[in-house]
């Protein structure tokens, strides 16, 4: 691991002194001569700058790109394409955000000659510099643990390893009976207790430590093997991996419910999850609590009179709540107005309604089918979205009981996990609900691979323009399912 200290500090340095350097080489006397000569500089350039205003220039653009670099700093294996890129968009995203200050505060703002050029300049030498010093992805058997809950997985992942596993790491009340290492795993059984073996591995510790065993250990490879790779402990030990740059993979067999990117040779492949950028991260956060707010205040009015009426139609709860799958498999509490008659579920079960297809569900209320015709009853679910529970754009959350239904028919179901739950997302905007679960499963996997924030603004645009389409037809009588 003292390899991936040296990473994080050859990229900080490098990039600070890159950057630093390409602001004063650009107002030197030699590049200034070149500049002179290409017109189009010469309407955008100014005096070189010297002394403090150089120093300035130099400081206020080495400050905004290593902000912006902050994501590379991380000693993950990559490719050398996928280096470039990702160094030329964060250096990109860097000289906008440069241009963004000084169009807002004239005092920080850069000269329009070297915000260009050295922002030209940078976006080849700063891609360089990463490719230069990138960890290469490992060959698999080169440092490599085990981590998971299930001895038949690792064995198969045993087996598939090209070379040694220094051990494994697992839930210490399943594997190991103290501190001690141990190769067994007693497991309780209808009979009694029996035990497992795992050929002669090591055991290195409980996942409470697996952070601490991939820098003792100076980890270049983990092998997952759980046998739910659906739940919060095999995500949990994927963002450790990846905090701490070592290259995950699955058994081609067990990677039915986990992304990965289908063309490793072998019998183990890559896990292809890169998260957002915490800048994409935040952004779309305040996007979502910017939108929840005010959606709230802008529809505070409405909100108390749907109240009342529903209070009115039949004196019932004017909220209904459900469980719905959140990220990673957790569960949270979703809240919507209540549009069916009371304890509609305890008397039918769970099931998706009849309305979610354009059919007349007898559950339903006459104010619930306003509501759900104009999407109001959607509403409260602002709230899950302001206290952090969903995000304005993403797959929209099931009932865990409908996720098991759905499985069964669409096995890779769970791959919606890796994100978090939406109020809307790209198979709402494309009329899908859930009585078409591998249509719906398609859109919902192409948002997460493309998933951006001017893509969720564009979802949004839609979305909203689709709520006052339907509106419009509720008020004129055009969308009354039981004219269909």
């Amino acid at each position: 691991m003292k390899g991936h200290w040296r990473y994080r500090g050859a990229s900080v340095l490098g990039t600070a002194v890159l950057s630093f350097l390409a602001v004063v080489v650009v107002n030197g006397p030699l590049v200034r001569t070149l500049l002179d000569a290409v017109p189009v500089i010469q309407t955008l350039a100014t005096a070189p700058a010297t002394g403090s205003e150089l120093l300035f220039e130099a400081s206020t653009t080495t400050a905004v790109i290593l902000a912006a670099m902050v994501p590379l700093y991380k000693p993950r294996p990559r490719r050398i394409l996928d280096t470039w890129m990702a160094a030329a968009r964060r250096t990109t995203l860097a000289f906008l955000s440069l241009a963004t200050i000084g169009y807002f505060d004239y005092t920080y703002r850069l000269p329009r000659a070297t915000l260009l050029v050295s922002g030209g300049l940078l976006l080849v030498v700063l891609p360089l510099w990463f490719v230069a010093i990138r960890r290469r992805p490992a060959r698999t058997g080169e440092r490599t643990i085990i981590i998971g809950d299930d001895p038949e997985t690792i064995r198969d992942i045993l087996a598939a390893v090209d070379g040694a596993v220094i051990g494994y790491v697992s839930p210490p009340t399943a594997y190991a009976t103290g501190d001690q290492p141990t190769t067994v795993r007693p497991r309780e059984t209808d009979g009694g207790t029996v035990t497992d073996e795992i050929g002669e591995l090591s055991y290195l510790g409980g996942l409470s430590r697996l952070g601490e065993v991939l820098v003792d250990y100076d980890v270049d490879t983990a092998v997952l093997a759980f046998d739910r790779p659906d739940r919060a402990e095999f995500f949990g030990a994927l963002d450790t991996c990846y905090e701490h740059g070592v290259a995950a993979k699955v058994h081609r067999d067990h990677a039915d419910v986990v992304l990965t990117d289908g063309t490793a040779g072998g019998e183990l492949v890559d896990v292809d999850l890169e998260p957002w950028d915490w800048q994409d991260h935040l952004v779309k956060r305040v996007f979502d609590l910017a939108f929840a707010a005010i959606g709230l205040a802008v529809l505070s009015p409405a909100i108390a009179v749907i109240a009342v009426a529903i209070k009115l139609e039949d004196s019932g709860p004017i909220f209904y709540s459900q469980d719905r799958t959140a990220t990673f498999g957790d569960t949270f509490t979703i809240y919507k107005f209540r549009s069916m008659v009371p304890n509609a579920e305890k008397q039918s079960g769970v099931k998706l309604s009849e309305e979610d297809k354009g059919e007349r569900d007898p559950r339903v209320t006459r104010l619930g089918r306003v509501l759900r015709q104009t999407h109001l009853d959607e509403v409260p679910q602002l709230w899950s979205i302001l206290v952090g529970d969903m995000s304005v754009v993403g797959p929209r959350p099931e009932r865990p009981k409908l996720d098991d239904d759905i499985e069964n028919s669409v096995s890779e179901w769970r791959r919606r996990w890796f994100v978090k739950p939406g109020l809307t997302g790209l198979a709402q905007i494309n009329d899908l609900t859930g009585h078409e679960p591998g249509q719906k499963f398609r859109y919902d996997m192409a948002y997460i691979r493309k998933q951006s924030f001017w893509f969720d603004i564009q979802i949004v645009i839609r979305q909203i323009w689709k709520v006052l389409s339907d509106v419009s037809e509720t008020a004129t009588g055009s969308n009354d399912p039981s004219e269909k």
